[in-house]
This record gives structure tokens, C-alpha cells and sequence, in this order.
């Protein structure tokens, strides 16, 4: 073998990855049964009202208007998860976003599902629409969108309004996207009132089927306003935006001959420019996908080589690492994920003998853990692939930075400022992964969501905090019982416990990555198995954007 190809010997029939195997099969089953009870949106008689009106849920649209036989790589579907449930919940928050392929084109598709309260906007769906907007924007992906929505949710209207990351921002990111020229197509297919209605007429191509509505204000609103009494079609009706007002380009009778009118017009669109980053003939991995079920464990007391993970991600598991025998708890080497060239930085887990910094003295380093060598081989590293245009793929399990005395005097958190500050200041492509933990500075320093990653995906057995839930619980519940003991309270071992469990129990429900989904802090729970696939879906979305700023660093603490 070449000296590139990462030799994986595990055992994937011991009792431990055993183990392993059916703790993430469990995950994966009980998001699968989950993401089909999103899918449904708004239940059954919801689906039917919409058919009745002769009009296709968002979800069958989606399914008619991507290439036959290609996925659907969806991002968002736990936004608004377990949220809103006093109004009956928000299934997705009423919108279904993500990659596709229109007429060979990668696309990015934003759908009103109206079984959701109308495909009315919560407030986390304003946020959904302006994520993939930005996720269209940073990457020069044309975007579509099939509308089908009853505008704001007005219960929650100053949640969904005012804000720069509200409403507005939909309409404002329509502008900018156009004037960057990258295509937008928009389809009426159903209501678009009130401010919604300024989203379709800000794109650049406008259909809408027969039956549906596009006005700043309905018939009740303008007899209400004005007095004027008018129906709905001679109000906003397609016929009268197409013959009358001139607003829209394409009048179709119905959903099918609008979908294939957009895939039409998506089939004229010219092609991108070349993309910057260095492409070959992608090659398989010369080990399965599914052996990471058993080599990955989320037990904090538990090691493993992410090396055997990184052979069953990238191109015939062949893997150049950079300064292997230095900074050995971060990981940095050059590879290729469906033939693009990327550089990985990924979180050692297994412990490491090493030698005390500037001494013949041993010592472990604790895998997961960022120590001052290893921050500086990352800023390193990471200088270099954006010298080189490689893109970068973050694999995040860290606990955090090293603390302690021998930690500071070598100069820890000089060394980790040098490395968020190269991750900050990065102009190439960032896509980040949380397998494990992600906790404290150290999802920082991995390129947390604070640092722009172009997605940001996260496996089942994701942790997302400011730190694990068990070091959080006993910090909180010393705090807790501090207090109660300055009130003149009495607590026993009993109640301790109690106190201890209740802190841990919620901590440990907001470092869920389903919380952090429903929050849009991640993308998408992916399957550990096709990480893969969701790499090279953001990998080509990536390469649409030809364009690379001048790198620079400012000051970096050396």
C-alpha cells in the first residue's frame, strides 16, 4: 500500500463495537421514525384540505421537481422541534429547505408547506428561509422557491417582524442575491399575501398557477381598509397578474405544468464558473461506511483511532498527515472526499505518550483534548490549505483546551487564539462535522457555527455545549445548594441527589443535537455512515462559489 493509505485493523465483531453498533443503530431508528412524523407536516387532514383545492403538498412538489432518481438532501427538518407546541406545534417550521437537482443543476429549494398552519411564518421560519438563503448566498447556488403561505403568524408577529434576522431579511437577502446574479426562481402556487407577496415579485423569474393569490392585502383586509368589495381572483388572481398587472412571467393551469416550467427554465440557466479547488475522478473508500457504527463511541471514558473514521470517509482511505508526531491529539492531513481536495482537521480520541514541552520528561495527552502544540500545527496547518485553496472539513469530538499550570506556561491560550484567529480568517470553503462533543472553546477553535462554517452537519450522537453535561450538572447543583443553604434551608443527601438529577436531566436535553437543530445551530443530523455523501453534496455546493478573497490573518499571537 502507499504510504497515504490508512491501514484500519478493527474489530468490528468484539462485544465493544458490538455495543457501539446498536447504541447508533438506536439513534438512527429513532430519528428515522421522527423525521417521517415531521414529514407528514400537518397530518392528514391537512394533506387532504390541500388536495382538494387541486394543489400538491410542498413535499410532493419537491419529489416532482427534482431530477428522477436523485436525493433530496434536506437541511433544517428538526427546526422548530418540540417548539411552539401551545399553538399545535410547527412540523419543520412549515418550510422544507435543501439541496436538489434541477435539470442536472444543483439548487437550493425553499417550500411553503401548507399543510402547517397555511405555511404560515414562525419565527423559526423566517430563520430557516434566511439560513438557506445565506447557505445560497455564500456558495452561488440558484435557488427556488415554491410559495404557498398565509404570510406572518400573527400571534407571534413581533418574534417574526422586526428583527435583522426576521421576516424582512427574506426580502432583503432576494435583493442582494440578485444583484450577485445568482438565478432565483420563484412559483406562486397557492396564497402569497401581505409582505410575502414582495419575496416572488424580488425574483428573477415569477409563475403562478391558476387558483392561487399574490396581494399586499386580501379581500377582508380591503373591504376592512377601504371598503372596496372585490373576490380573490379579481383582487390577485393569476389570470389578473398575468393579463392585467404584467407582475408575473409564466401563467400555468395547474402544479404540474409549473414545476416542469421551472425545470425548463433551470435547463437554460448558463453554467457557473470553474471552481477553484482541485477535482479528480472521485474513488471509494477502501472501507465501508457503516463500520463507523462500531468504531465510534460517545462514552467520554472510552478511546478510538479517528483515523479508522477518516478511512471510511475520504477517497480510497488515502490520507497525507501533516506533522503526525506533533500536536498528536489534533489530527491535520490532506485528502480527497468525492475527488475534491480537502484538508481535515479532526479530533484524536485515543491518549497519546508524548514528552513534556521542552524536556526529555513523559507524559499522556488526553485525547479529545487541544493542547498548545496541537493548536499550533492546526493554525498551521489550516494557513496552508488557505495559501493552497483546499477546502477544509472540521471532524469535531473535543472536550476543550488543556488547563492547568503546565498548560498555561506553555502557553495555551496563545496558542489557541493563533488557531481561532487562522479559522476566523479563513477565505476557503469551512464544513464542519460534531460526531461527539463539541464543548467549550474547543468548538470554537473546530470551527463552531460562530465561525461561518458553509454547513455545519452533526451526527446523532452529537454533545453541544459550553461543557459536557456531567461537569455542567455538578457546577449547577453546587451553585444551587449554596443558595438554598444561604437561605436557612436544610438539604439532605436525598434531596442532593434530586437536585443533581433535575439540573442534569435538562442540561443534558439542550446539548441534544435535536435541540440544537430545532435551533438551526446545525443543518442536519446526518447518519454517521454517509457522511460522505453529505461532504460532497456541500463540497459541489461549494464549488459554485469561484470567487476566493485575499487571505489575511491580522496579528496572530506568535
Amino acid at each position: 500500500m502507499p504510504a497515504s493509505v490508512l491501514k484500519s485493523t478493527v474489530d468490528t465483531k468484539s462485544p465493544a463495537a458490538q455495543k457501539n453498533h446498536r447504541r447508533i443503530v438506536d439513534l438512527l431508528t429513532q430519528l428515522k421514525n421522527e423525521e417521517e412524523q415531521i414529514c407528514v407536516g400537518g397530518g392528514p387532514k391537512a394533506v387532504d384540505s390541500q388536495h382538494k383545492k387541486g394543489r400538491l403538498t410542498g413535499r410532493e412538489r419537491v419529489k416532482k421537481l427534482v431530477d428522477p432518481g436523485s436525493q433530496f438532501f434536506e437541511l433544517g427538518i428538526y427546526a422548530a422541534y418540540e417548539m411552539y407546541e401551545e399553538w399545535g406545534g410547527a412540523p419543520g417550521a412549515g418550510v422544507i429547505t435543501g439541496l436538489a437537482r434541477v435539470s442536472g443543476r444543483t439548487v437550493m429549494l425553499i417550500v411553503n408547506d401548507a399543510t402547517v398552519k397555511a405555511g404560515a411564518f414562525f419565527p423559526m421560519t423566517a430563520k430557516k428561509v434566511i439560513r438557506a438563503q445565506n447557505i445560497a448566498i455564500e456558495n452561488r447556488i440558484p435557488t427556488i422557491y415554491l410559495v404557498d403561505s398565509a404570510g406572518i403568524f400573527l400571534p407571534l408577529q413581533e418574534d417574526v417582524f422586526p428583527d435583522t434576522d426576521d421576516f424582512g431579511r427574506v426580502f432583503r437577502n432576494n435583493a442582494v442575491m440578485s444583484a450577485m446574479g445568482i438565478p432565483q426562481i420563484a412559483a406562486i402556487m397557492g396564497m402569497c399575501v401581505a409582505g410575502g407577496a414582495y419575496l416572488p415579485v424580488m425574483c428573477d423569474h415569477i409563475l403562478m398557477t391558476d387558483g392561487s393569490g399574490l396581494f399586499l392585502a386580501g379581500p377582508a383586509l380591503v373591504q376592512a381598509a377601504i371598503g372596496q368589495k372585490t373576490s380573490a381572483e379579481e383582487l390577485g388572481g393569476a389570470k389578473m397578474h398575468s393579463q392585467i398587472s404584467g407582475t408575473v412571467d409564466f401563467r400555468e393551469p395547474d402544479d404540474e405544468s409549473c414545476l416542469a416550467r421551472i425545470r425548463s427554465l433551470v435547463d437554460k440557466i448558463g453554467a457557473p464558473n470553474a471552481a477553484p479547488f482541485s477535482h479528480t475522478k472521485p474513488r471509494d473508500p477502501l472501507y465501508p461506511g457503516e463500520e463507523i457504527y462500531s468504531i465510534f463511541t460517545a462514552d467520554p471514558g472510552k478511546q478510538y483511532d479517528m483515523r479508522d473514521i477518516i478511512a471510511r470517509i475520504v477517497d480510497a482511505s488515502e490520507f497525507d498527515e501533516y506533522r503526525a508526531e506533533s500536536g498528536e491529539t489534533l489530527l491535520c492531513g490532506y485528502a480527497r472526499i468525492g475527488g475534491w481536495a480537502v484538508g481535515v482537521v479532526a479530533n484524536q480520541k485515543k491518549h497519546v505518550q508524548t514528552f513534556s514541552r521542552g524536556s526529555d520528561q513523559k507524559r499522556i495527552e488526553f485525547g479529545g483534548v487541544i493542547y498548545t502544540e496541537s493548536a499550533e500545527k492546526a493554525a498551521r496547518f489550516i494557513l496552508d490549505c488557505n495559501q493552497n485553496r483546499i477546502p477544509l472539513i472540521f471532524l469535531h469530538d473535543v472536550n476543550g483546551f488543556m488547563v492547568g499550570k503546565d498548560a498555561e506556561w506553555s502557553g495555551i491560550i496563545r496558542a489557541g487564539a493563533k488557531m481561532v484567529n487562522a479559522v476566523a480568517n479563513s477565505v476557503v470553503p469551512k464544513i464542519s462535522v460534531i460526531c461527539g462533543g463539541s464543548f467549550g472553546a474547543g468548538h470554537y477553535a473546530m470551527c463552531g457555527k460562530a465561525y461561518d462554517p458553509r454547513f455545519m452537519f452533526a451526527w446523532p450522537t452529537a454533545r453541544y455545549a459550553v461543557m459536557s453535561g456531567d461537569a455542567a450538572a455538578t457546577t449547577l447543583a453546587e451553585i444551587k445548594l449554596k443558595q438554598l443553604e444561604r437561605e436557612g434551608k436544610k438539604v439532605d443527601e436525598k434531596q442532593k441527589k434530586e437536585v443533581y438529577e433535575s439540573i442534569r436531566s435538562t442540561y443534558e436535553h439542550q446539548t441534544d443535537p435535536r435541540y440544537a437543530a430545532a435551533r438551526l445551530w446545525v443543518d442536519a443530523i446526518i447518519d454517521p455512515a454517509h457522511t460522505r455523501d453529505a461532504l460532497i453534496w456541500a463540497l459541489e455546493a461549494a464549488a459554485l462559489n469561484s470567487e476566493i478573497r485575499e487571505f489575511k490573518t491580522g496579528v496572530l499571537q506568535t
